[in-house]
């Protein structure tokens, strides 16, 4: 996995919470389609580190592999959820019947928590992203490393209303033998990935989509981002790649557990 450089920086900007949220009446079989629903635990509670009856411990291994089974892609969308960017992806994903895996920053999931809630509603999963994306996660100690992972799932699952991120993918890859322990003890599976479409660079459309044809063999598990800039390049690149795939036979799904 290719490592990005230190974004550090513009999640900075992004923390506080959005005022005025409009709050989305979602179904109950929403909520609870999703695996990390919460009980009656409050989202405090969710940032221990201990074991709780309501979180099951799942593998410490870095997942790439899908659901789907050989003829899997995993859609993962990166940095968000940003106001502008992100409606735009769910709207298109909602347009293919594709269902994705949103990794999330905690700053940004507190900023924009209707958005953590739409993205919920839409039957789409969470993934911890940490709190400020630092790429040299790996490098710290491991008591940092612990705040960015669990203040990231406790502020996603507050913004969320209650959904648990399911995986946890470290910002650039920057995984640890802790931090992979302490996310699966957390019930959020260690997310890689096979393909990076190399969006964030906005090399152009075309060549995002060249990039994906020619990674893809190299596994299912699909980088984009939702947030960070401009992002009509992937949105553009999604409209294309997405009926080109189902049309090569491939079937979109979510990454192990």
């Amino acid at each position: 996995m290719a490592r990005r450089g230190n974004r550090r920086g513009w999640y900075g900007k992004a923390v506080g919470a959005a005022l005025g949220v409009t709050v989305l009446a979602v179904g109950a079989s929403v909520w609870t389609a999703q695996a990390g629903v919460l009980g009656s635990s409050s989202p405090q509670a969710a940032a221990s580190a201990s074991p709780s009856s309501d979180v099951r411990p799942v593998d410490v291994t870095i997942a790439h592999a899908s659901d789907k089974g050989a003829r899997g892609v995993n859609i993962t969308i990166d940095d968000g959820p940003d106001p502008v960017w992100t409606p735009q992806v769910l709207d298109l994903l909602r347009e293919q019947g594709v269902k994705a895996t949103f990794c999330m920053t905690g700053t940004q999931a507190q900023a924009h928590p209707d958005l953590v809630k739409q993205v919920v509603a839409a039957g789409h999963r969470l993934c911890d992203h940490s709190v400020s994306h630092d790429t040299t996660m790996d490098s710290k100690s491991e008591a940092y490393q612990s705040r960015e992972i669990l203040d990231a799932e406790r502020m996603i699952t507050e913004a969320s209303g209650g959904v648990r991120p399911m995986y946890y993918r470290a910002p650039g890859g920057a995984f640890t033998p802790y931090s992979r322990k302490l996310a699966a003890s957390r019930g959020m599976r260690p997310l890689g990935w096979n393909v990076d479409s190399k969006d964030f660079e906005r090399p152009g459309t075309d060549a995002i989509i060249a990039t994906v044809e020619q990674e893809l063999p190299n596994g299912p598990t699909l980088l984009f981002h939702d947030a960070g800039g401009d992002r009509s390049q992937t949105v553009e690149a999604l409209r294309r790649l997405l009926p080109e795939l189902r049309e090569q036979g491939y079937s979109f799904g979510f990454p192990v557990r």
